[in-house]
């Protein structure tokens, strides 16, 4: 038989019978004969070449019933996983609730802002899914370099308006501070819209529209915290209070990627456009909390008095101050540990792994340490972080100074994980000690303060990580020293409070 279908005028060579055959070369096979045949069964012997070609339904049936039973298969486990999906997210939920209304939280209202804080998170997965893009292994390490430091210098860009002008900004309206945080999602939700249409035709609003959704998280992220002291039961630390709000907005992210995932199969602005009412959503939660989070109007308009009064110079305390100098360090270790090691070990892998698969390992570390840190500042019951944060700098000195001597797989995921662990705690108990220490008329300007000064020790720790030579002990050891010159920095702060009590009747901080 030829490619074409049709059987040449050339007989084919007689082949010996086989079992179950009835005649010769000859003849054709029964009915129940060989199933390799090419075209119906014929009985009777065939006599001069046959032209054309034969047509047979037998390899069509059986193909289109193997795909059949296949899409059968993939339905039925898609339908499983969907509800198995759905059923672990209800008993999550369900978890985050009961958690997030322990120990009074329900009745002071912080349960609701712990709540709103994970749809908050949902509502930012399903965008950054949508918006990620390949930086390091789809093209070579020269250009990935360039391509990361271009992004690094983007991550700076929303600090550049947080910072100056919308901590200040939140500040002076602190007597509508649900409707502060409910305009910051709504923003996103519409940004996120634009952002879609963009995805769709190609328009050059897109990365626009990314940017502004960046700085409506960062504008988010610190009223949040500014709102949370007042809402602080007694019997909880502020830093166990930022714990359940950390541990919220990690329920919500591992929601949301995958639905974002899921979504971006269907169509790249999918998972925008559901962004969209997720941030509708929060924006409804938010006007809809407690009425604590918002100063009282008379004492609003007294700290702006006073505000004035105290000159226009921006002064925070000593403990601020150290814990601001020591949790840079630990940024900029996080920072450095990203950017060096996904070239690194690309170059220099250990543990005879595969670069990506090894960067992929670290990066889980580093989850894990993150997730570890979150859920230590949910448990411990220290109330004074400032200790910890100089412990956890001296710490990660070590695990530097150790993976510059001896650099194996044990001291590269030490590495991840210390990074993700003394990141996320230190963060953690830096935001307690501005809730504790700092006035509320300032506070949303700390954090923003705050909050840009660290990017800042990030960006510069990724891009030192560029630019060094991809040479393990030199990288390991400059880290090292880097950390160790934040412990002796921030150790050279005497701690004190930033003023005087307000009056003699001013209500006592609240516990770190």
């Amino acid at each position: 038989m030829r490619l074409d279908g049709a059987v040449s005028d050339v007989p084919p060579p007689p082949r010996p019978p086989a079992d179950g055959d009835q005649s010769g070369g000859g003849s054709a096979r029964e009915p129940g004969g060989d199933s390799r045949s090419d075209g119906p069964p014929i009985h009777g012997p065939i006599h001069g070449p046959i032209h054309g070609p034969i047509h047979g339904p037998s390899q069509v049936d059986q193909v289109g019933g193997r795909a059949r039973r296949v899409a059968g298969v993939s339905a039925r486990a898609a339908r499983r996983a969907a509800v198995g999906t759905a059923r672990v997210t209800r008993a999550g939920a369900g978890r985050l609730h009961r958690a997030a209304e322990a120990k009074g939280a329900g009745q002071t209202g912080l349960a609701r802002l712990i709540e709103l804080n994970a749809f908050s998170a949902f509502a930012d997965a399903m965008v950054m899914v949508a918006l990620a893009g390949t930086l390091f292994f789809s093209v070579p390490s020269d250009e990935a370099r360039g391509n990361v430091a271009l992004y690094l210098a983007l991550t700076m860009a929303p600090f550049a308006v947080v910072a100056p002008l919308i901590g200040p900004f939140l500040d002076r309206f602190a007597h509508g501070r649900r409707w502060a945080i409910g305009i910051t999602a709504g923003t996103r939700g519409f940004l996120a819209w634009v952002a879609a249409d963009a995805v769709m035709d190609e328009g050059v609003w897109l990365y626009p529209a990314a940017l502004g959704i960046l700085v409506g998280q960062k504008a988010y992220a610190v009223t949040r915290a500014a709102a949370v002291p007042r809402l602080l039961p007694e019997g909880i630390t502020l830093v166990a209070a930022n714990s359940r709000m950390q541990l919220a907005a990690t329920f919500g992210t591992a929601v949301g990627a995958p639905i974002g995932l899921g979504l971006a199969q269907i169509g790249d602005d999918w998972p925008l456009r559901a962004a969209f009412f997720a941030y509708i959503g929060t924006t409804i939660f938010a006007v809809l909390l407690s009425k604590k989070v918002d100063s009282e109007a008379a004492e609003a308009r007294v700290q702006q008095l006073r505000q004035k009064k105290a000159g226009r110079r921006f002064r925070v305390g000593g403990t601020v101050v150290r814990a601001l100098r020591a949790n840079a360090g630990l940024r900029f270790f996080s920072g450095f540990m990203i950017m060096f090691f996904a070239f690194v070990l690309r170059e220099e892998p250990v543990g005879g792994l595969d670069g990506l698969v090894l960067l992929g390992i670290v990066a889980a570390a580093a989850w894990l340490g993150s997730a570890a840190g979150t859920s230590f500042g949910a448990l411990v019951k220290s109330r004074s972080p400032d200790g910890a944060i100089l412990v956890l700098v001296g710490l990660a000195a070590g695990v530097a100074l150790v993976g510059a001597i001896w650099w194996n797989l044990v001291t590269v995921l030490a590495a991840g994980f210390m990074g993700g662990f003394g990141q996320q705690l230190g963060r953690l108990s830096l935001d307690a000690i501005i809730q504790r220490d700092i006035p509320d008329r300032i506070r949303s300007n700390a954090f923003a303060r705050s909050e840009t000064s660290l990017q800042l020790a990030w960006v510069v720790g990724g891009g030192v990580g560029i630019l060094l030579p991809l040479l393990p002990a030199l990288g390991m050891g400059i880290a090292a020293a880097v950390l160790a010159f934040a412990v002796v920095w921030a150790m050279q702060v005497k701690p004190r409070a930033v003023e005087p009590p307000e009056s003699s009747a001013a209500p006592s901080p609240p516990p770190a």
